[in-house]
C-alpha cells in the first residue's frame, strides 16, 4: 500500500512540474506577443466578438477601430489543473467604451507617447485594456526587447490592445486651430499696415511723421506726373503767372477813375493824421519848396494811396521800374500823384 501510495505521488508531483514547465515556456515565448503575429484583423475581431467602430474623417473616408489581439491561447495544463491563474476573456464592445472614455477623460491622446515622448500626429495609435495609450511601433519594440508583454506604465500583464485613431482627429484639430491662427494674424497685420498708412497717430511726432510722409509722397506723385524737364515745366509756370500778373494790372489800369477834388481833400486829411516827417524812398524830412530849381525839385508829392514822396525821389523810382506804369512803393497800388 506505502508502494502504491508513494508511486501516486510521485506521479502527481511529476505531472505537476511538467505542468508548471510548460506554462512558463509558453509565457516566455516571444511568438505569442500580440504585436508580432501576423493575423488577419477582421478573423480576430469576429474570434473577439468585438464589432469594429469607424470614425468619419474630414476628407469623407473612416478611420476603424479595431483589436489587435489575436483570439486568446488554449488554456495550458496548470491552468486547467487550477496551478496558474486562467486568462482574462477577451474584453466586450461595452468594455472597450469604459475603457475608451477613461482615456479620454485622462487625456492620454492629447499627451505625447510615453515610450518615445514625442506626439502621436497621424501615427498608428493603440490603446491598451489598461487605458494607457501608445504609438503602435514603440509598443512592438518595448514588447521585443523587454521579452514579455507588460504595460510601459501600470505594469499590466496580459493586456489587449485596440487601434484608435484619438491622437490623429486631435492633430488634425490643432494642425487646423494653427492655420486658423496663422491666417487671422496674417489678416490683422495687413489690416493694420493699412490703417498706419490712412489713420493719423495720436502722438505729436508719430503724427508729424505720418504728415511729412504725405506730403513727400504727394510731392512725389506730382514730379512724376510732370514731364522729365523740370525746369521747363517751372519756367512754364512762371509765364503763367506773369501774365496773369499783366492781366490784372491792366484791368486795373483801365478802371482806375479820376479823383475828384473832395476825394484829394480826405486824402489829405488822411495823409495828415498819418504824421510822416520822412520820405519813404530817401529818408529825408518832407518839405514843402517855395522857390528855386532845387527845391522845387525837392518838393512834395501826394499820391491818391494817402502816401508822400519827394517829387525827385518818385521820378527816380518811376525811371527805374521796368513796369509801364508803377505802384506805390509802400502799398503797391496804382496812384495819381499831386503836388502838395
Amino acid at each position: 500500500m506505502q508502494c502504491t501510495r508513494s508511486k501516486g505521488s510521485n506521479s502527481k508531483l511529476a505531472i505537476t512540474a511538467v505542468a508548471l514547465q510548460d506554462h512558463i515556456s509558453r509565457n516566455l515565448q516571444l511568438h505569442s506577443l500580440s504585436s508580432e503575429r501576423k493575423r488577419n484583423p477582421r478573423r480576430s475581431a469576429s474570434n473577439n466578438g468585438v464589432r469594429r467602430t469607424s470614425h468619419h474623417r474630414d476628407d469623407g473616408s473612416e478611420e476603424k477601430e479595431y483589436v489587435l489581439d489575436p483570439s486568446p491561447p488554449p488554456m495550458t495544463l496548470a491552468q486547467k489543473l487550477g496551478l496558474a491563474e486562467a486568462p482574462p476573456a477577451p474584453l466586450t464592445v461595452d468594455e472597450w467604451s469604459r475603457v475608451k472614455s477613461r482615456s479620454v477623460d485622462e487625456g492620454d491622446s492629447s499627451q505625447p507617447c510615453a515610450i518615445c515622448r514625442e506626439e502621436f500626429q497621424l501615427q498608428p495609435q493603440v490603446l491598451l485594456s489598461c487605458s494607457h495609450v501608445f504609438h503602435r511601433v514603440c509598443l512592438q519594440s518595448f514588447e521585443k526587447f523587454s521579452g514579455r508583454k507588460c504595460c510601459p506604465m501600470c505594469r499590466k500583464a496580459h493586456y489587449e490592445t485596440r487601434v484608435i485613431h484619438d491622437g490623429a482627429r486631435l492633430y488634425r484639430v490643432k494642425c487646423a486651430i494653427r492655420i486658423q491662427a496663422c491666417w487671422r494674424g496674417c489678416m490683422v497685420r495687413k489690416w493694420y499696415r493699412q490703417v498706419r498708412k490712412t489713420v493719423p497717430p495720436k502722438d505729436k511726432g508719430l503724427r508729424r511723421k505720418f504728415f511729412e510722409r504725405k506730403f513727400q509722397e504727394l510731392n512725389d506723385s506730382l514730379v512724376r506726373s510732370c514731364d522729365t524737364n523740370v525746369e521747363e515745366f517751372l519756367s512754364a509756370i512762371d509765364c503763367d503767372l506773369a501774365s496773369s500778373r499783366s492781366v490784372f494790372r491792366q484791368f486795373e489800369e483801365q478802371h482806375v477813375s479820376e479823383t475828384k477834388e473832395e476825394d484829394w481833400e480826405k486824402i489829405q486829411e488822411k495823409a495828415a493824421r498819418q504824421e510822416a516827417r520822412d520820405c519813404p524812398i530817401c529818408l529825408a524830412p518832407l518839405c514843402v519848396g517855395t522857390g528855386g530849381a532845387e527845391e522845387a525839385r525837392r518838393s512834395v508829392l501826394l499820391l491818391s494811396c494817402s502816401h508822400l514822396f519827394h517829387l525827385c525821389c518818385l521820378e527816380a523810382f518811376e525811371s527805374f521800374c521796368p513796369e509801364g506804369r508803377p505802384a506805390c512803393p509802400l502799398c503797391r497800388s496804382l496812384y495819381r500823384k499831386r503836388l502838395v
